[in-house]
């Protein structure tokens, strides 16, 4: 069921995907604030102002922007995947929620660790007090990379050489997985705090929509994470 509108899917038949989604979760599909994903590391802080931007057309969504953050209660939050990883982050302390798109360049760039620096500098959000989650995305057994993107991450990461594995000259499976997981715990939560799912999108084509298996024709998930609202 995709639910981005920039794939050439009919925009009636997304925003019917989207209503379906929303349905089964109790947003507002007209609520949902989206970014314009380009795999980079922007985290955009969303105001109340900002509800609905990107909900029904995608020439409405927030520019540039691969991470959002916001402590406004009712107010969704999405991202859309075909691979790449979803960062779920949630201050159960001050109410703030986040949600960042991490393809290979966000995640060398460290999104996950911007996002959390967002989030301490508008809300006071501290670290350690934070859950985060790591959804379905492309696994390092299947996620073929150049030696050149290896070079970045290994100059990006202290670690780096434990996240990619050698297959042939000038081929490596890269771990994105274990890259967000050091990233976050970089940014200061507590390795009890983090939840990797380990569900690869490529493996798993017949449940998710994978950019690499399915040859760059696809769909795109959703991801959303919303504040709801206090009754009473």
């Amino acid at each position: 069921m995709n639910t981005a509108f920039h794939v050439g899917d009919a925009v009636e038949s997304v925003r019917a995907n989207r209503a379906l989604a929303c349905g089964a979760l109790g947003i507002n599909p007209d609520d949902v604030v989206a970014g314009k994903q380009v795999h980079g590391d922007r985290v955009e802080v969303v105001s109340l102002s900002d509800k609905g931007r990107g909900a029904r057309l995608f020439e409405d969504a927030l520019t540039d922007v691969d991470a959002l953050v916001t402590a406004e209660r009712g107010v969704p939050l999405s991202s859309y995947y075909a691979d790449c990883v979803p960062i779920f982050l949630l201050d159960p302390v001050k109410k703030v929620v986040a949600l960042a798109h991490a393809g290979w360049k966000g995640t060398v760039a460290k999104i996950g660790l911007k996002t959390v620096k967002k989030m301490v500098k508008v809300f006071g959000t501290k670290p350690a007090d934070c859950l985060a989650g790591v959804g379905p995305s492309i696994g390092p057994c299947c996620y073929e990379v150049s030696g050149q993107v290896v070079g970045l991450f290994k100059k990006s990461f202290s670690n780096g050489e434990e996240l990619a594995e050698f297959l042939h000259p000038g081929k490596w499976r890269l771990n994105l997985w274990k890259a967000n997981y050091h990233t976050l715990l970089e940014a200061g939560l507590p390795e009890n705090n983090i939840a990797v799912a380990s569900v690869c999108t490529s493996c798993r084509s017949d449940l998710f929509f994978s950019y690499r298996a399915e040859g760059g024709i696809t769909g795109r998930m959703a991801s959303f994470i919303m504040l709801k609202q206090v009754k009473g």
